[in-house]
């Protein structure tokens, strides 16, 4: 019985008692969904706190035989996308066009103390906020498939299962995706910038094909 199974029959049996367990489990990777969806660290807090909170509403109201057949990993997923999208919507309501603020945040890992360190951390850290930045630039429904497939690490069918949509439409959509990522990185997200520096599309690429 692998981890989620036990835990859903865990939850079956007493929702009260095992959801801290559900919570120490998911909470990290429904945050790491929503902030790649959002680019925005405290909207991803949010998303994923009312993630857990709309899980455990949602099941205190099923049978324990629903209960334990949960799949946990795509029915969380698919929580956190639904609200993240929503909340995006109300953020593109709000935002000026073209603004790319909360890719300031986005996939930057800083120190508590503020400071940020040179060489290989350093890079490192750009290249996964350029990476973050470069996810912000897909329509929702292709960066959704990607995030699920690539960034959270579901398989196609339980990425399809998340996403309510056909494995062939899932396949599609991180095919596309890969392939606009790859554009972006090598030429910048318009046709007629000038292309990414060497250095730039050198050290971008490696993190690419680590998601293929």
């Amino acid at each position: 019985m692998d981890t989620d199974t036990a835990l859903a029959a865990g939850l079956a049996k007493d929702l009260d008692g095992a959801f801290p367990s559900l919570v120490a489990t998911h909470q990290d990777r429904l945050y790491s969904i929503a902030l790649r969806l959002l680019g925005d660290r405290r909207d991803a807090e949010e998303v994923a706190q009312d993630a857990l909170v709309r899980a455990f509403r949602a099941m205190r109201g099923y049978p324990r035989e629903r209960v334990a057949a949960l799949r946990l990993r795509p029915w969380l997923a698919s929580i956190a996308v639904n609200l993240a999208r929503n909340r995006r919507r109300r953020l593109d309501d709000q935002r000026p066009p073209g603004s790319l603020e909360p890719l300031v945040a986005a996939g930057f890992d800083v120190p508590a103390d503020g400071r940020t360190t040179p060489g290989p951390t350093a890079d490192r850290r750009e290249t996964r906020r350029e990476l973050a930045a470069a996810l912000l630039i897909l329509t929702p429904a292709v960066r959704a498939a990607i995030v699920l497939r690539h960034v959270d690490g579901l398989s196609v069918a339980e990425t399809a299962e998340a996403l309510g949509k056909p494995e062939g439409t899932i396949k599609a959509q991180v095919h596309r995706g890969l392939r606009e990522l790859r554009a972006y990185i090598e030429t910048g997200p318009e046709p007629q910038n000038p292309p990414r520096t060497t250095i730039a599309a050198a050290r971008l690429m490696p993190a690419l094909e680590a998601i293929r």
